[in-house]
Protein backbone atom coordinates (compact mmCIF):
# COMPACT_ATOMS: atom_id res chain seq x y z
CA UNK A 1 0.00 0.00 0.00
CA UNK A 2 0.83 3.45 -1.11
CA UNK A 3 -0.21 7.21 -0.13
CA UNK A 4 -0.14 10.15 -2.38
CA UNK A 5 1.06 12.65 0.10
CA UNK A 6 -0.25 15.57 -2.59
CA UNK A 7 -3.87 13.83 -3.04
CA UNK A 8 -5.56 15.20 -0.34
CA UNK A 9 -8.43 12.32 -0.54
CA UNK A 10 -5.55 9.86 0.05
CA UNK A 11 -3.66 11.32 2.56
CA UNK A 12 -5.75 10.94 5.08
CA UNK A 13 -5.72 10.00 9.19
CA UNK A 14 -7.50 6.87 7.76
CA UNK A 15 -5.27 6.08 5.28
CA UNK A 16 -2.07 6.02 7.29
CA UNK A 17 -4.01 3.69 9.86
CA UNK A 18 -4.41 1.37 7.00
CA UNK A 19 -0.75 1.32 5.86
CA UNK A 20 0.37 1.08 9.27
CA UNK A 21 -2.22 -1.82 9.79
CA UNK A 22 -1.02 -3.22 6.27
CA UNK A 23 2.97 -3.91 7.95
CA UNK A 24 4.27 -7.17 8.92
CA UNK A 25 5.32 -6.76 13.02
CA UNK A 26 7.39 -9.96 12.38
CA UNK A 27 10.11 -8.05 10.30
CA UNK A 28 11.57 -4.44 10.61
CA UNK A 29 9.68 -1.67 8.56
CA UNK A 30 10.73 1.45 7.78
CA UNK A 31 8.58 4.21 6.82
CA UNK A 32 9.67 5.86 3.37
CA UNK A 33 8.64 8.93 0.98
CA UNK A 34 9.78 9.28 -2.19
CA UNK A 35 10.87 12.46 -3.84
CA UNK A 36 7.36 12.19 -5.85
CA UNK A 37 5.55 11.99 -2.90
CA UNK A 38 4.35 8.39 -2.31
CA UNK A 39 4.68 7.19 1.02
CA UNK A 40 5.01 3.42 1.85
CA UNK A 41 5.93 1.04 4.71
CA UNK A 42 9.37 -1.12 3.07
CA UNK A 43 11.15 -3.52 4.46
CA UNK A 44 14.19 -2.11 3.28
CA UNK A 45 15.45 -0.33 6.45
CA UNK A 46 18.31 1.41 7.58
CA UNK A 47 20.49 3.41 5.09
CA UNK A 48 20.24 1.39 2.45
CA UNK A 49 18.78 1.89 -1.19
CA UNK A 50 17.82 5.32 -0.21
CA UNK A 51 18.06 6.78 -4.04
CA UNK A 52 14.80 8.96 -5.32
CA UNK A 53 13.91 9.34 -1.33
CA UNK A 54 12.60 12.88 0.00
CA UNK A 55 13.02 11.24 3.80
CA UNK A 56 12.47 8.33 5.84
CA UNK A 57 11.34 7.85 9.42
CA UNK A 58 13.08 5.50 12.09
CA UNK A 59 13.44 1.69 12.02
CA UNK A 60 10.47 0.19 13.63
CA UNK A 61 12.28 -3.26 14.96
CA UNK A 62 10.45 -6.37 14.64
CA UNK A 63 7.88 -7.01 17.57
CA UNK A 64 8.02 -3.39 18.74
CA UNK A 65 4.56 -3.28 17.52
CA UNK A 66 4.92 0.19 15.31
CA UNK A 67 3.37 -2.04 12.73
CA UNK A 68 -0.01 -4.07 11.90
CA UNK A 69 -3.34 -4.22 13.79
CA UNK A 70 -2.31 -3.25 17.21
CA UNK A 71 -0.90 -0.20 15.94
CA UNK A 72 -3.61 0.55 14.04
CA UNK A 73 -5.90 1.02 16.44
CA UNK A 74 -3.62 3.22 18.62
CA UNK A 75 -5.22 6.67 18.17
CA UNK A 76 -1.97 8.53 19.33
CA UNK A 77 0.61 6.48 17.51
CA UNK A 78 -1.48 7.05 13.95
CA UNK A 79 -2.31 10.57 14.89
CA UNK A 80 1.85 10.86 15.57
CA UNK A 81 2.55 8.96 12.46
CA UNK A 82 -0.01 11.32 10.17
CA UNK A 83 1.44 14.47 11.46
CA UNK A 84 5.36 13.57 11.12
CA UNK A 85 4.37 13.38 7.33
CA UNK A 86 1.85 16.39 7.12
CA UNK A 87 5.08 18.13 8.95
CA UNK A 88 7.84 17.11 6.69
CA UNK A 89 5.95 16.69 3.28
CA UNK A 90 6.89 18.70 0.45
CA UNK A 91 9.67 20.08 3.06
CA UNK A 92 11.15 17.48 5.10
CA UNK A 93 13.27 18.69 8.28
CA UNK A 94 15.53 15.98 7.54
CA UNK A 95 16.24 13.00 4.99
CA UNK A 96 15.76 10.56 8.23
CA UNK A 97 13.90 11.62 10.87
CA UNK A 98 14.04 9.92 14.20
CA UNK A 99 12.59 12.45 17.04
CA UNK A 100 8.70 12.90 16.46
Amino acid sequence: MQIDLNNPEQFTLEAVRELLASGDGRIHNQLRVNRAGQAWLSPVVGGRELEGLAFRLETWAAGSGCVGAQAAVDERWVRQVFKVLQDNWPTPSSDYIDLY
